[in-house]
């Protein structure tokens, strides 16, 4: 059996005979979350799962240069996370037809209504940095989560993912170089260093 496969059959057998199923997807940034969640979405039933990123609840950019956060982008603090848990609320809820944003990383913004959860979607797939974060307000989120896994990653392997990342994005390597210094770092640690225990531990996604 394949380690995606492995975890498919983990969750049914978590999940039991429950309509809906709530999945924290969470790791540090450069661990391979979104692709986990794809690869994870294609291997359940079709039309039973659907992805939730996190980062749909990006504030804009206008929003962070009026904070100075700008420079921080990515970290706690530049995310709508009263939006966000309410969108966990009304999942766990489930109400019929719910909107979710998409942040959409080729022009750094959030897509409103990008996609959408339908009362009948029984797999919510919740990937983002912080799930687990054991850190007011974040740490509200755990009754919210019916399932947790988190993928943990060698810090100089989420570097060197991050470098690559940033040069498909158009940066040099200088520029790479720093703003993975003075923000990724930071926000991997305070992930790896203040995370709640996860169901399951899962090595890198490529």
């Amino acid at each position: 059996m394949s380690e995606i496969a492995h975890i498919a059959a983990t969750l049914f057998k978590h999940a039991g005979k429950a309509a809906r199923v709530v999945v924290a997807i969470a790791g540090p940034p450069g661990s391979g979350k979104s692709t986990l969640s794809a690869a994870l979405h294609d291997v359940l039933p079709e039309g039973s799962a659907v992805v939730v990123p996190m980062d749909g609840f990006h504030y804009d950019d206008i929003v962070l240069d009026r904070r100075g956060l700008r420079a921080r982008k990515g970290a706690p603090e530049t995310f709508d996370f009263g939006g966000f848990e309410t969108l966990l609320k009304r999942i766990r809820a489930r109400e019929p037809e719910i909107a979710i944003p998409v942040f959409d990383r080729s022009i750094e913004l959030s897509r409103a209504a990008a996609a959408i959860v339908a009362a009948d979607t029984r797999f919510v797939l919740v990937e983002g940095n912080y799930l687990l974060l054991d850190e007011e307000p974040w740490s509200r989120l755990a009754p919210l989560f019916d399932f947790s896994l988190f993928v943990e990653v060698p810090r100089n392997e989420l570097e060197r993912r991050l470098r690559q990342r940033w040069h498909e994005h158009g940066k040099s390597d200088a520029d790479a170089i720093a703003w993975i210094a003075s923000n990724d770092m930071p926000n991997i640690e305070r992930v790896l260093a203040r995370r709640r225990p996860a169901d399951l531990v899962v090595g890198a996604w490529d």
